[in-house]
């Protein structure tokens, strides 16, 4: 029986590159989570006006890899200490965020968190929000598997590919077998 769990980390397409590398995760999709507007476009949330967060969510075996490992890898590829930003882009879209699908969900992310805060790994404080998954929307077709698409797009070669080069050295025994 399949887990999900619904991230948000800066921009979806560095999130769902690493995550479809992972050993374990079945799917992941790129989409809009926690925000107030109905089925919103793309330029919509990238104005902030929606509230939405960019995210992907995140399908996988929990008897393959478990919760906990999926956010240690989350909390890797990101900046989790910065508000609203992850590099240079900048709006609550890129918020960090882990939006469950249970309360057990919930509580396994604030004890990562509260090791991650506890380690003191980071200088800054932890501002990734935990909250139940409301009003998600799948991105536009376009969106998913953008990397894999467009590996030599600008942004996908100075900014994706470093994260997903991050996951691969740090985690290399949690990636997928060709």
């Amino acid at each position: 029986m399949s887990e999900t769990i619904t991230l948000g980390g800066g921009c979806f397409w560095c999130l769902e590159a690493v995550f479809l590398d992972v050993e374990g995760v079945l799917s992941v999709e790129s989409g809009y989570s926690n925000g107030a507007v109905h089925n919103p476009t793309y330029e919509q949330v990238c104005t902030g006006d929606t509230g939405h967060a960019e995210v992907v969510k995140v399908e996988f075996d929990p008897e393959r890899i478990s919760l906990r490992e999926i956010l240690e890898i989350f909390f890797v590829i990101h900046d989790p200490t910065t508000l609203n930003r992850q590099g240079n882009d900048v709006g609550t879209q890129y918020r960090s965020g882990i939006y469950t699908h249970t309360d057990d969900q919930a509580r396994v992310a604030r004890e990562v968190i509260a090791e991650l805060e506890g380690s003191r790994i980071h200088r800054s404080p932890v501002v990734t929000e935990v909250a139940p998954v409301a009003n998600y929307w799948r991105a536009e077709d376009y969106h998913q598997r953008y990397f894999e698409n467009h590996p030599n797009q600008g942004y996908c070669a100075f900014v994706v590919a470093p994260k997903l080069e991050k996951f691969r050295k740090t985690f290399a025994a949690r990636r997928r077998r060709a």
